[in-house]
């Protein structure tokens, strides 16, 4: 089914909101994009969908392709709720760099300002994404280009720029976008890329336990706020309003199987719906935590 205007509104919504996060790239190597509710930002022109601050950037393209699947996973007592934005297996072609390359500057820069600085791609390999470093200062230029056609760097954790030569901005770009982290960005709450080699060298499109369809791949990430956390992932009194509004979602893009089986363990059902299973367990689970939580509301 085609992304519908609706679609559109829920998600545009939801890259306007502080408190929501997105992820953008593939299992394995990947950047975040978060701001600070006070945090000043542009929204994007040129016809493109995001917004950028002082620490970086997010561009979305939402075409009739997406398909965007949500879901509700255990996690410890609680659980974890996201938004991932699909695309068809059949859509991924050949793997575009595997080695360090120049790319040249990048006009797709979320800042004018930046469209003059020199691309490179780190050459991960993978068709979901590509991993950049940018810089326009001679020096940091100079020590990139010493490292062309080299193997990949082995990070192993968040993207350092420094251990390529100097300060850069991080670039990860995949087929619905980009999410840019600016160079000098400290801020442990902003924007952040990172890259886990022993996770991509798997080849796996998304963690095995994230109910994405067959034949379809997740290139990135939506997650709403959680009724149980706040953006910082710290503990947070039950907000009722933010489970609600996930369970719209979850009603609009969810499994249709899951839900109604969901809705009859809520509801004290004593025997199986269904044959027992990991996805079966898991949404028993999530079913259970909430329950704790949504006793005594009406």
């Amino acid at each position: 089914m085609a992304l519908d205007a609706t679609d559109r509104d829920i998600l545009c919504a939801a890259l306007a909101d502080p408190a929501s996060a997105w992820n953008l790239g593939a299992f394995g190597a990947a950047a975040e994009f978060r701001r600070r509710p006070d945090e000043p930002f542009r929204i994007l022109g040129e016809g493109r969908i995001g917004l950028r601050t002082a620490t970086g950037g997010i561009a979305l393209t939402l075409t009739d392709a997406v398909r965007p699947i949500a879901y509700e996973m255990p996690v410890g007592d609680g659980w974890s709720h996201a938004v991932a934005l699909c695309l068809p297996a059949a859509d991924f072609g050949a793997v575009a760099c595997s080695r360090f390359t120049e790319l040249g500057p990048d006009r797709e820069a979320l800042d004018p300002a930046r469209r003059a600085a020199v691309s490179f791609d780190l050459g991960l390999g993978s068709a979901q994404v590509s991993v950049r470093v940018r810089t326009d200062r001679p020096g940091p230029l100079a020590r990139l280009r010493a490292h062309l056609g080299a193997a990949p760097p082995d990070f192993d954790g968040a993207i350092r720029p420094e251990a390529l030569g100097g300060e850069a901005d991080l670039v990860v770009v995949g087929p619905l976008g980009r999410i840019e982290v600016s160079s000098g960005a400290g801020d442990p709450f902003g924007p952040r890329a990172y890259v886990v080699p022993k996770i991509l060298r798997r080849r796996r499109t998304h963690v095995a336990t994230a109910p994405i369809p067959a034949g379809l791949v997740p290139v990135a990430h939506l997650y709403p706020p959680h009724p149980c956390r706040d953006s910082a992932l710290r503990p947070i009194p039950f907000e009722r309003a933010r489970h609600d509004a996930f369970q719209v979602l979850l009603a609009r893009w969810g499994d249709r199987d899951g839900l109604t089986l969901k809705a009859a363990v809520a509801a004290g059902a004593s025997s199986p719906v269904r044959p027992a299973s990991r996805w079966t367990r898991a949404v028993e689970r999530v079913a259970r935590a909430q329950a704790v939580h949504l006793a005594g509301w009406p």
